[in-house]
């Protein structure tokens, strides 16, 4: 280890920062200076330093300085068995005597770093008590207590030729259970006899924890556990005694002798052991220097035993030394260092931790700290597992307690309750530091969600979330679907570690769990433990839940997040339960899908701000809708929304919650009864949703209603309303019911509505004419409104639709996915109209269906639309690739993309399903050359190959403002599965003769031996057939993805290098274009050749690479520009 006074050996090193090592490793200074290489070598071999001695090395010069008759003295004294059991050395260096501790002038050196104590020893308390250590039998010693050592003698006389105090007979003086003093002089009159005995004697200093040993014997039991920490020599003595009140002296003196001896001399962790215990942290990615603590402990013996007492019994009670660390998410346990020399294992007290060694501080139960002694205990519990206790003693308990506490409680700085029990003495619990008022921007959730996935030993990377902001209850965290993949579902235990993280946050005023199947919690006990349950509201007020039996985690979770988080003020849980109700004549009791149990009691009392439950898609049983309609009728609950769309609701069930909700009518906001299998009837629905007077969003798709000719929703409902949101996709609209929507867009009343859902509603071109002129406020000017009328009849009366979006009377947003035309001229009127539109921002064509592929009349308009639209910033005309529908434009789309080049405000282009191939990816490729508004495209699922996406990336040089173009994986796959499937059709079907144009004739040609050449030209003769191998099909794919890889990861560093770019000069923007000519591969050509050097078979001379690029477009032939083909298509 380098020396801190060596100025060229400076380094870094890591400290512990607890209170067990409060003094700062960089301090630390040598016994000996480095020029004193000779003695320090002689101190290697030196034994354990006498207990009346310092408890580091003296200078050994000092040993030419002492009497000789002292020197003989320790040579004829041979060292007592239990000094033998208790040496540091092996059994090579027993014999060596050990210099005397004693100066001539006959002062003590008595302090560790150099400072000299009084001229006298005080022995705290003697007596002689039966010790147990080791393999050996219990055995009666006499034991003497001094200020800084702890010695056992074999005997009273022996410890009186020492300690002249202590009288030599029991019968002159009674036992002294008092501190004595005994003089200089009489010690030193006996060096040798002092020295040999301090062979026995344990440095108080070094002393791990002093506890009562609770192993259920007829006697009392004190277990003093040691540690030399230069050699890692663990060690421990057992006092048992048979009057208590001699054992608690004992104990009582012993401890604080013991902490004397700490405070007049603060132990410091050795740098190595720091090292060790910092590198065990770091191998369970743990270690963070700002939270590393070490701590020196014993496990005790776990258990009692009844019965009379033997030596073999207090063998099998052994505790364990070890060191305690805390690190940034666990407490660990950390064994020994195992040094060079060898080490004494025979007793079995030096055993090594077992079992686990690390617990997570999410997962901590327990902490108690015993008032009488060293002993505490920490207690540890997984969800749905017994819990894990562990029995620990050391004179640092109350540190190590204060400290486990404050990083249980940095972890989850915002909870208010700590899911713990704390017991400890007053004196403890007072010194509790304050709680960390330091949070980020997400309330610490990151922070606390790590340490509940390190505690369940959960992957956190696997948990994905977004946080979104700009919406309703800001901001949003929603749980999103596993990294694993699709169809993947989160454990138990990571959905309780998201759970549990969310508990008391104050950031997040809405959190949504849509679409996540939270099916693993539903009817699932934790029946090992409570301290998660939320017993008490926020403010303390108790639930009081009466007749409830154990509830699932599902239920506890959602209780303890509504009434914890005070901030919390909207739940998303569709789709989160997919379950079946249970009949009343089909078997027990429907238990409900448990969410409604959970937060609708909690409503009913007021004891959560929750008051926005979105429930679609769970279906609903009877106990569901008791607790609903309990909570509704109470207009206290003050409820904002009823979402209970596809809740497999009845006629009967929606009345009985309609008729409920009157209660909320001035509170309600949103309704949504989509889906459902209830009918309605108007005149009834009329008389109760009109109680409603704040509604802002209705749902009233895929309803069904009875029949007649009565609106669904009367004008003069609709009228006193400001909606934003109006949905009534999948339902039928009469007439009546169209005029009542065309009177409310016409309204002023409709000024505030922005999403309105017309889809697949039976629509035809004419009524959607009507609705655009009803919105329409100002000529030339767009409503701010998104209009939904996907998959209308919109080619009946189709001319009405034309003129009004020729006239401009479009709102800013229109959606007609999924048209049908079965006259091509309609759809091209269309796109004349689109040229001249000056109030469409985003349009989506999505899935439009033509009687065949765009002719040049109709790719002509297309072009002329992307050319002279000036208004369009987002377009989709993105195809649709089914098994029983194919809606394409086909080939001269690429025509008619190369209006792009000359339009200026078009920002995002959706094109996707559209088979462009090579030939479309460059043409895309030439609109990004000169097209600078573009800042995404999504054109996947277009069959491009290879060489398509090299000429997509290498237009990027030039291009600075795109940011996204997808890696196309899909197109990878596929062309890889082309070519496995040709390869394979043509080895099935052999040979063909060689004058056949096909691909088979150049599979020949291969076996045969010709040479493919460049593209447009022929092939040559050659000499001799050889098979096609799958290893050189194999070769060929694995070029073909490696070749695809090194595109996307250039295409990445193109899309990174203009994102920066958009937010500063492009000066600083990283990956200039200086050394992209040199790393451009010259589109195809480049797979060619590396076709050609690694398959098997072009190393035998054949033409594999040029046959399989050309027929499977895998490469074509280039120039030296690297231009080739591609530039011609």
């Amino acid at each position: 280890m380098t020396k801190p006074d060596d100025p060229d050996g400076e380094r870094r090193r890591r400290r512990s920062t607890g209170l067990d090592a409060r003094t700062p490793l960089q301090a630390l200074t040598p016994i000996h200076s480095e020029g004193q290489g000779e003695p320090s070598q002689r101190l290697k071999k030196r034994r354990p330093l006498s207990f009346l001695g310092s408890s580091q090395a003296s200078d050994p010069r000092e040993e030419s300085r002492q009497p000789d008759g002292a020197k003989a003295g320790r040579r004829s004294r041979p060292p007592s068995i239990f000094g033998s059991l208790r040496s540091r050395h092996s059994g090579a260096d027993v014999d060596e005597p050990p210099p005397s501790p004693y100066p001539k002038d006959g002062s003590v050196d008595d302090d560790v770093g150099g400072a000299t104590c009084s001229p006298s020893r005080v022995v705290r308390h003697h007596g002689e008590v039966q010790t147990t250590g080791g393999m050996f039998r219990k055995k009666r010693e006499y034991l003497v207590l001094t200020d800084r050592h702890l010695v056992r003698f074999k005997n009273r006389a022996k410890a009186s030729e020492v300690f002249p105090s202590i009288p030599a007979s029991l019968g002159k003086s009674t036992p002294m259970r008092h501190a004595s003093m005994s003089s200089i002089g009489s010690l030193t009159d006996l060096p040798g006899l002092a020295q040999a005995e301090s062979q026995r004697g344990l440095a108080l200093r070094d002393i791990v924890a002093v506890y009562k040993l609770e192993d259920g014997r007829p006697y009392f039991s004190i277990e003093v556990a040691h540690l030399d920490e230069s050699i890692s020599q663990p060690s421990s003595v057992i006092l048992q005694l048979d009057d208590p009140t001699e054992a608690e002296i004992w104990l009582t003196s012993i401890r604080g002798a013991a902490t004397k001896a700490r405070l007049l001399d603060l132990p410091a962790f050795p740098q190595q052991t720091v090292e060790y215990v910092a590198r065990w942290l770091e191998r369970q990615r743990d270690y963070d220097p700002l939270h590393f603590r070490i701590f020196k402990v014993v496990q005790r013996p776990a258990g009692k035993t009844g019965g009379r007492s033997s030596s073999d019994d207090l063998a099998r009670l052994a505790s364990t030394t070890c060191y305690l660390a805390i690190g940034l998410h666990m407490v660990h346990l950390v064994p020994l260092p195992r040094h060079g020399h060898a080490r004494r294992t025979s007793s079995a007290s030096l055993a090594e931790p077992c079992g686990r060694a690390a617990f997570g501080l999410a997962a901590l139960t327990l902490i108690h700290v015993r008032p009488t002694d060293d002993a505490f205990d920490l207690g540890f519990r997984v969800p749905l597992q017994p819990a894990h206790p562990l029995w620990l003693a050391s004179t640092s308990s109350a540190e190590i307690a204060l400290w486990v506490r404050q990083a249980v409680e940095y972890l989850r700085p915002q909870w208010l309750e700590q899911p713990l029990v704390f017991q400890a003495p007053r004196d403890v619990e007072e010194s509790l530091l304050p709680r960390d008022p330091d949070m980020d921007d997400l309330g610490c959730f990151d922070r606390t969600l790590t340490a509940y996935c390190a505690a369940y030993e959960r992957d956190t990377s696997n948990i994905r979330y977004a946080v979104a902001s700009g919406v309703e209850d800001e901001p949003r965290i929603s749980l999103l679907h596993p990294e694993r993949g699709e169809g993947s579902k989160y454990s138990a235990l990571e959905l309780l570690a998201f759970f549990r993280a969310l508990r008391y946050n104050e950031v997040f005023r809405s959190v949504s769990f849509a679409g996540i199947d939270l099916g693993v919690l539903h009817q699932l006990s934790d029946l090992y433990g409570v301290e998660h349950v939320s017993w008490t509201s926020r403010t303390g007020i108790p639930l009081g839940f009466k007749g409830q039996g154990p509830q699932s985690l599902l239920v506890r979770e959602l209780q303890a997040l509504a009434l914890k988080s005070k901030g919390l003020r909207r739940l998303d849980l569709s789709y989160c339960v997919r379950r079946k109700p249970v009949g009343d004549d089909e078997g027990p009791a429907d238990a409900g899908c448990e969410i409604v149990e959970a937060l609708f009691p909690l409503c009913r009392r007021q004891l959560t701000n929750v008051d926005w439950i979105t429930l679609n898609g769970i279906k609903l049983g009877e106990s569901d809708l008791d607790y609903l309609v309990d909570a509704a009728v109470e207009r206290a609950c003050h409820l904002r929304a009823l979402e209970i769309s596809n809740c497999g609701l009845t006629d009967r069930s929606l009345q009985l919650v309609f008729n409920a909700m009157l209660s909320q009518d001035s509170t309600l906001e949103s309704i949504d009864i989509s889906g459902n299998l209830a009918r309605l009837s108007p005149a009834t629905f009329q008389g109760q949703i009109g109680h409603f007077s704040f509604i802002r969003k209705l749902n009233l798709s895929r309803v069904h209603r009875t029949s007649g000719p009565e609106p669904l929703v009367a004008p003069e409902t609709l009228l006193t309303w400001r909606l934003q949101e109006l949905h009534l996709s999948e339902t039928a609209l009469n007439a009546q019911t169209a005029d009542s929507v065309a009177a409310y867009l016409a309204s002023p009343m409709s000024d505030s509505l922005r999403d309105l859902r017309l889809n697949q509603c039976g629509l035809r071109g004419k009524e959607i004419a009507v609705f655009l002129r009803a919105m329409s406020r100002e000529p030339g000017v767009g409503r701010e409104l998104h209009l939904h009328v996907s998959e209308n009849r919109i080619e009946e009366h189709h001319n009405d639709l034309v003129d009004a979006v020729a006239q401009s009377l479009t709102p800013t947003h229109l959606t007609m996915r999924m048209a049908v035309y079965e006259k091509e001229y309609r759809f091209r009127e269309l796109m004349q109209a689109l040229r001249r539109n000056t109030t469409l921002r985003y349009l989506d064509l999505s899935k439009a269906s033509l009687p065949g592929d765009a002719n040049e009349e109709t790719c002509e308009a297309l072009k002329r639309m992307f050319a002279d639209n000036t208004t369009l910033e987002e377009l989709d005309i993105s195809g649709e690739l089914g098994h029983l529908e194919l809606a394409k434009f086909g080939i001269g789309l690429n025509h008619a993309l190369t209006g792009l080049e000359r339009n200026g405000t078009l920002r995002v282009l959706r094109i996707e399903y559209q088979k462009l191939g090579l030939q479309g990816a460059s043409t895309l490729a030439s609109v990004l050359e000169r097209n600078t508004r573009l800042e995404e495209i999504y054109c996947s699922h277009n069959d491009i190959t290879l060489q398509g996406l090299t000429v997509l990336v290498k237009s990027l040089a030039v291009n600075w403002t795109v940011r996204y173009i997808p890696s196309m994986d899909g197109d990878r796959e596929a062309a890889l599965e082309t070519v496995k499937r040709e390869y394979q059709a043509g080895r099935d079907e052999g040979p063909v003769a060689a004058g056949q144009a096909s691909v088979r004739k150049r599979l020949s040609a291969v076996r045969g031996g010709l040479g493919a050449t460049a593209a447009g030209q022929g092939h040559g003769q050659g000499h001799g057939q050889r098979p096609l191998t799958d290893s050189d099909l194999q070769a060929a794919v694995d070029a073909m993805r490696e070749k695809w890889e090194r595109q996307t990861d250039r295409l990445a560093q193109y899309l990174r290098r203009n994102a920066q770019a958009a937010g500063g000069p492009a000066g600083a923007a990283e990956g200039g274009g200086e050394h992209d000519e040199n790393e451009r591969p010259s589109t195809e050509a480049s797979l060619s050749s590396i076709l050609e050097q690694e398959t098997p078979t072009a190393e035998k001379g054949d033409g594999l690479a040029e046959v399989m690029a050309e027929r499977f477009g895998l490469g074509l032939a280039s120039d030296g520009n690297g231009e080739g083909a591609s530039r011609q298509a």
